[in-house]
Parts: C-alpha cells; structure tokens; sequence
C-alpha cells in the first residue's frame, strides 16, 4: 500500500507553532467576550473553563500514566500539585480578574513580561548572576508597560479600574514566573506532556473545589448559551489546543525554536482585539507592543 502523501505545511512545525500562538492569544479575546455577554465574576467563568478542559487533561493524563523519564515519588507528586496551583489555578483566577478591568492588549503585554520577573527572582532568591545587558532590557520591558498603561488610562479615564487590574495581571505574571521556574526544574525528570497533564488536571480540580466551597455549583447551568459558548471556546481552542500544537512544534523544532514564536501572541491579541472586541489601537499601544516584544526578545538574548 503506497504511503500517504505528505503536505510540507501541515508537517511544518513553525506552522504548528504560529498556531499554537494563535489559540493561546484567543483567550483573552473569549473571556471578554463573555464578561461582555452576561454578568459573571471571574471564579464561574474560570470553573467553566477548567471544567471543560478538564475531560482532556484526564485523558492526556491516562495516556502518559507510566511514561518515561523516571516514576513520580511522592517528592514529585508534590512539585507537579505546586506547579499546577500556581501555573493553571493562581495564574489563571488572578488573570481573569484583571481581564474584568483593563483591555486585553493591557492584559497580554503584563503576562508577556513573565521572562522578566524570571530574571529577577533567579537574581533575588537563587543568588543567579545577571548580565549589565540584561538590566537594559528589564528597563525597555517596563517602558513599554507605561506607555500600555498610558494608552488604557486615556481610553478609560478610570485610574483606579486601571490600577487594579494592572495589579492583578501582575500577580499573574509573577504567579505564572514561579510556574516557570518550577516546570524548569521538573520538566526532565517527569516530561513536559505529562507534567501538563498532570498539573492542568489537579488545577482543573483546584479550581472546581474553589468554586464549590463559595458557590452553589447549579448556579452554572443557569447561565446564557452565550456564556457557555465562549467557555467551551476558552477551555478547547485556548487551553487544549495550544498544548497540542505546542507539543507538535517542539518535536519538529525543538524547545528552544519554537519557543521563539511565543513572540507572536501580544501581537495576535492586541490584533484580535482591534477586529473582534473594537479595542482601540493607538501609537502608544504601537510603542508599548515594540518596546515590550524587542525587550523580552533581547533579554533572551542575554540570557
């Protein structure tokens, strides 16, 4: 039987990881889009999220059960639960609370300065050297992060509204620097497929016990489809997908190439919320976007 032909692009992985870009650069997009369809606070949006992604991590998770590198001690089973808390639990609730305030370009440019908060955690804590060219970068980062805030704060008029969820995106990208760190350190001895699996899934049942310790969870099947479209929309498209066509892209690229276009996701959001939420785009935002991309970039550079 003659071998099925191969389509170059669909094999491509730089397609795979512009697409994988693509779908994670969506999330912001649908949760606005369902603060912008009914009243619901930040914890039932993110409990209907993980709830729907739930399903695929168990399954992801059944398929790595027993996979190489090594067996998951009880030590491991600990760093894999802290990992999934601070990355898809704390990360995630304190992101989605931001979103409720300030515009998702806002929002994707704080979350992209995670690198940055890397950098200085590894300095202050693991006593890790840093190179003068890195202090350069750190400071271009953060210029693009007042011009950003500048361009909410004309838009908005509301310095509080912007301060707050400034504040909270900002514990996001800390909370999900500390997930960083800790995937770093776990990664070659459980395997990035299974530490996501494992990891998404404790935190999808993280955030469900959240939600039912404060809430009634019935409370959830009476929201509007609307709700529960750009749910199920986040949970998949911008949750599942980006770690499957991540994975796809690292075996055809390697880590280290496909993680260059990450680059890719405050553009495709500040994009996507020009044409689908009508956000605004301004020459401060221009500025902010370049000096906060050409910041990360050159910071990985330095390092």
């Amino acid at each position: 039987m003659a071998d099925r032909p191969r389509i170059p692009l669909l094999d491509d992985g730089r397609t795979f990881a512009v697409l994988s870009a693509a779908t994670f650069a969506l999330k912001a997009i649908f949760v606005k889009l369902a603060y912008a369809a009914h009243p619901i606070d930040p914890l039932s949006l993110l409990a209907l999220r993980m709830g729907i992604a739930l399903p695929f991590f168990l399954w992801l998770a059944r398929r790595e059960r027993g996979a190489p590198p090594e067996p998951l001690t009880p030590r491991l089973w600990g760093g894999v639960l802290l990992v999934g808390f601070l990355g898809y639990y704390l990360s995630s609730l304190f992101d989605f609370i931001g979103l409720s305030y300030i515009s998702a370009g806002l929002e994707r440019l704080i979350l992209f300065v995670y690198p940055t908060l890397v950098l200085l955690i590894g300095a202050l804590w693991l006593k890790q050297p840093v190179r003068t060219g890195a202090w350069g970068a750190l400071a271009v980062c953060y210029l693009g992060l007042a011009a950003a805030v500048w361009h909410d704060l004309e838009q908005s008029g509301d310095v509080r509204a912007v301060a707050i969820g400034a504040a909270w995106v900002f514990a996001s990208s800390v909370t999900y620097a500390l997930y960083y760190l800790g995937v770093g350190k776990l990664a070659p001895r459980v395997g990035s497929t299974r530490l996501a699996a494992y990891g998404g899934g404790a935190s999808c049942v993280m955030v469900l016990a959240h939600y039912a310790a404060v809430a009634r969870p019935s409370q959830l099947g009476e929201l509007p489809a609307s709700v529960w479209v750009h749910a199920a929309a986040m949970g998949t498209i911008s949750t599942v997908l980006p770690i499957v066509l991540l994975s796809a892209a690292i075996q055809r690229l390697g880590a280290g190439r496909a993680a260059t276009f990450s680059t890719l996701g405050p553009v495709l959001t500040i994009a996507f919320s020009w044409v689908i939420l009508g956000e605004p785009f301004t020459w401060q935002q221009a500025v902010g976007l370049l000096l906060v991309v050409g910041g990360v970039t050159w910071l990985g550079k330095e390092r």
